[in-house]
């Protein structure tokens, strides 16, 4: 008889980790995983818990799936209110047509969140609270009227549990191993973006495009290889614009546009250095999207990925001299995101 409650209960317990197992979302992972650092620089700028930003982005954008997160890059429902004089975005929430904020990406989004529970005195009491109380911060938010819902704060209290999204207040107040910080867009009164200057990328950055093996070879006999559909081969020692160029019989200029270089450059290249040898694709063939790391270009990510600038600046809304910052996500499609 011992025997059989013992089977039961194993059997019983299976099951229990079975069905939170299956609680667990993997867009939701890949959500935390891309907008944990942000949230962190957040709590470490404006003393809001990361666990209760993250957690408060995954419900309101339904991990960056919902209507609003895809068009409007908005991902903590923030309606336009008066003071708002940005772009803006109609829908339907608890009234038809409803004003919501549109941010040109969703850095912009954390930052205008920070400040919105920052600057409004209802919100101020729950900077009284212990910052690592995410159950207080849960319940006050929902005091203080950022949610009809009345399970709102159970909601968050539950997401933060289920993805153990307290371990980022830990990491961003430096109680256990942070992971790197990532630089993020600020904003000023008005919502304007500012660039930040330069950067220094990490040491083992690596400029490389996805390929594997060679699909060909060129008439001298050059591996050739190919990236989202674009052919492409690697330099050779004392390899410069003018000599690939003539060996490959195609003009300089040509040449020059494939890698995003002035037209009328006389580049030397590095062994190893991989050159395009065909026009740059609109978009990704992958549905994929890149966070930029420090010092990355917007050509670094063009080359990488085998997508034209302009593409890649018309599918994220950038100015034409906007520069990149550490932790945006970039989108390489049309819909990434």
């Amino acid at each position: 008889m011992k025997s059989i409650k013992r089977v039961l209960s194993f059997l019983a317990l299976l099951l229990i980790m079975s069905s939170l197992s299956a609680q667990i979302d993997n867009v939701t992972v890949e959500y935390i995983n891309k907008y944990k650092a942000i949230a962190m620089k957040e709590m470490r700028d404006y003393k809001i818990p990361a666990s209760i930003t993250l957690a408060q982005g995954i419900l309101e954008s339904n991990s960056g799936r919902s209507e609003l997160a895809v068009n409007a890059r908005n991902h903590f429902g923030i309606k336009c209110h008066k003071e708002w004089e940005g772009d803006t975005y109609l829908y339907d929430d608890d009234a038809k047509n409803e004003c919501f904020r549109v941010y040109a990406n969703p850095e912009e989004s954390f930052r205008d969140h920070s400040l919105f529970l920052t600057t409004r005195d209802r919100y101020s009491l729950l900077f009284d609270l212990n910052i690592k109380d995410y159950e207080g911060w849960a319940k006050g938010l929902k005091a203080a009227g950022y949610a009809t819902d009345k399970n709102y704060p159970t909601r968050l209290i539950d997401l933060i549990n289920r993805y153990e999204l307290f371990k980022y207040d830990d990491m961003a107040l430096g109680e256990i191993e942070a992971e790197p910080e990532i630089a993020v867009v600020t904003v000023d009164t008005n919502h304007q973006s500012h660039s930040v200057d330069t950067y220094t990328r990490p040491e083992d950055y690596v400029l490389r495009p996805n390929a594997s093996n060679p699909i060909g070879a060129t008439k001298s006999g050059r591996p050739i290889y190919e990236n989202n559909g674009v052919k492409f081969i690697y330099a050779k020692e004392g390899d410069n614009t003018q000599s690939l160029a003539k060996e490959l019989n195609i003009f300089q200029y040509q040449l020059n546009v494939y890698n995003c270089r002035e037209k009328k450059t006389l580049d030397t290249y590095a062994e190893g250095d991989f050159v395009y040898i065909e026009k740059l694709r609109k978009e990704s063939n992958a549905r994929v999207a890149h966070t930029v790391v420090p010092g990355e270009t917007l050509r670094d990510v063009a080359l990488r990925y085998a997508v034209t600038i302009d593409r890649i600046k018309k599918y994220n809304h950038m100015g034409s001299d906007e520069r990149l910052r550490p932790g945006r996500v970039l989108l390489l499609r049309k819909g990434t995101l």
